[in-house]
């Protein structure tokens, strides 16, 4: 699928995460985007730009912003839980899954060619760990819709520039990079991420061209913001 930038009508899933913020504002700051809609639970404030348009939606109800679909290219979907471990696993498996399934779903009956992903490196249907193993089954399920263009994108540690989940958080972000040294050759795909080079990636690669399925990891996102 080769399309000029203002051919590209994107619909958006996960627009107020942290990654979906970034990704946003990048392609906000394009300017040559035929439409962009933006769907949640809760508007985003301070959008003044002709070609976005936003509806408010139950992401567990399809039939709520099925109809919003239409005409569109591209969708992107960055919806997530912040913190697994916070929450029970069928809550986890509700966001992380079920509701990105159904908006995949939804958004290939509506005529979308290209679907991108917000995932995480490591993932693996049939792993141990739960979360990598939901995710896994979930691009599973994603490659048998057939879009023209699937793209996953694998970051590891996605490293903001506020602490937003205490503790925790706080360590890893001051440990991680200090690790990028040691994660080299085969390595590399867990070195941590800027969360704006993310978002970046995220928006700039809906105009690269790419194969019907792609993984992309530290290095793709790098070379997609060049």
């Amino acid at each position: 699928m080769t399309l000029k930038p203002d051919q590209l009508s994107i619909v958006m899933l996960g627009a107020s995460g942290a990654v979906g913020t970034e990704t946003l504002n990048t392609l906000l700051q394009l300017k040559n985007i035929k439409q962009l809609t933006l769907l949640g639970r809760t508007p985003i404030s301070n959008i003044n730009v002709d070609f976005v348009q936003q509806y408010k939606i139950s992401i567990s109800d399809t039939s709520s912003y099925q109809k919003y679909l239409q005409g569109h290219t591209t969708a992107i979907c960055t919806l997530g839980v912040g913190e697994p471990s916070k929450m029970s696993k069928e809550e986890f498996v509700k966001i992380d899954k079920i509701a990105v399934l159904d908006f995949a779903t939804a958004c290939k009956k509506a005529g979308v060619k290209h679907f991108e992903l917000l995932a995480s490196v490591g993932i693996n249907s049939k792993s141990t760990s739960f979360y990598l193993r939901s995710k896994g089954e979930l691009v599973e399920e994603l490659k048998l819709l057939n879009f023209e263009r699937l793209s996953i994108f694998q970051p590891s540690m996605i490293l903001t520039p506020t602490n937003r989940y205490g503790i925790t958080q706080a360590i890893t972000l001051k440990v991680w990079p200090l690790l990028k040294p040691l994660l080299i050759g085969s390595l590399r795909k867990y070195r941590g991420i800027m969360v704006n080079v993310l978002g970046q990636a995220m928006a700039k690669n809906i105009f690269n061209k790419g194969g019907a399925y792609e993984i992309l990891q530290w290095d793709e996102f790098y070379s997609i913001i060049k």
